[in-house]
C-alpha cells in the first residue's frame, strides 16, 4: 500500500511539472501562432551588441536600428575606428537617435575604451571565459547588467539561459511567474526562479521565448494601457482577470 502510495505521488508530481512546462510552452506557442515566426537576432556579435544598447536612450527598434546603421556607415563598429571619431560626429549620429545625444555619445567611447584597453579590441575572447567571468566581463560595460549580458550569452549561444529584457519580465510578471519587488534585479531573478523547471535547455528554444516575450510586451502587454482585448493569451493573465 505504501509503494502504491508512493507510486500516486510521483506521478503526481510528474503530472504538475508536465503541465507546468506545457503551459509555458502553450504561452509561446499560442503567442508564435498570433505574431507569426520571428526573424532571429540580427546581431550577435558581442561588441556590437554593446553598441546597440548604448547608440540610443530610450529609442523603439526602429529609431535604434536607423541610428546603429548610421554609426555603421559613418563611423563603422570596431572599437579602434569610434575611438579615432571626434565627439562632434559621435554625436550627430547619436542624435539621430533621440534624446540625450551627448550621453549615448560618451558611452560609445567608453565601451570602446573599455574594448581595446582589456581585450585588444576582440571581445570574442570573452566567450571563452567561463560563464561567471564571462558575466564579469560584459557588465565592465556601459549599459550593460545582469540580463544584459545574460543576452548577449544567449545570442552569441555560450550560455543557454532564458535571458529576459523589460517587456519580457512585465509579460511573465503579469502572467503570474513570480512577484514585482522593490528591486527589478530581484523581480528578475524572482521570475527566472519560477519558471526554471519549464525551461527547455536549447538555444533555439531560449532565444524563441526571448524574442516572443519581448515582442509582445512591445506591441501588446504595453506598460501603461495594454491592449487586452487583443491578447491571445489573456485568459490566463493574473494582471487581466484583476483589472477586468
Amino acid at each position: 500500500m505504501v509503494l502504491i502510495d508512493i507510486f500516486h505521488a510521483a506521478f503526481s508530481l510528474f503530472d504538475i511539472i508536465y503541465l507546468d512546462m506545457a503551459s509555458l510552452n502553450e504561452l509561446l506557442d499560442q503567442l508564435d501562432r498570433h505574431y507569426g515566426p520571428l526573424l532571429p537576432p540580427e546581431i550577435t556579435d558581442p561588441f556590437e551588441m554593446i553598441l546597440w544598447e548604448n547608440v540610443a536612450y530610450l529609442a523603439d527598434d526602429e529609431k535604434r536600428k536607423e541610428t546603429f546603421s548610421l554609426l555603421k556607415k559613418q563611423v563603422g563598429l570596431k572599437p579602434h575606428q569610434i575611438l579615432a571619431t571626434p565627439l562632434k560626429t559621435l554625436r550627430e549620429v547619436t542624435k539621430r537617435g533621440g534624446i540625450m545625444p551627448d550621453q549615448s555619445a560618451q558611452k560609445l567611447l567608453e565601451a570602446a575604451a573599455i574594448a581595446a584597453r582589456e581585450f585588444g579590441g576582440n571581445l570574442q575572447s570573452i566567450l571563452d571565459l567561463p560563464v561567471a567571468k564571462a558575466k564579469k566581463a560584459l557588465k565592465k560595460f556601459p549599459g550593460i547588467g545582469e540580463p544584459g549580458a545574460e543576452k548577449i550569452l544567449l545570442f552569441c549561444r555560450k550560455l543557454p539561459v532564458l535571458a529576459l529584457e523589460s517587456n519580457g519580465v512585465r509579460v511573465l510578471l503579469r502572467l503570474g511567474y513570480g512577484s514585482e519587488e522593490t528591486s527589478y534585479s530581484v523581480s528578475y531573478r524572482c521570475i527566472r526562479k519560477s519558471v526554471e523547471t519549464q525551461l527547455v535547455s536549447e538555444f533555439d528554444w531560449l532565444i524563441r521565448a526571448h524574442q516572443l516575450l519581448r515582442h509582445h510586451g512591445q506591441q501588446i502587454c504595453k506598460r501603461n494601457f495594454p491592449f487586452c482585448s487583443e491578447c491571445p493569451v489573456s485568459r490566463d493573465c493574473d494582471y487581466y482577470k484583476k483589472h477586468h
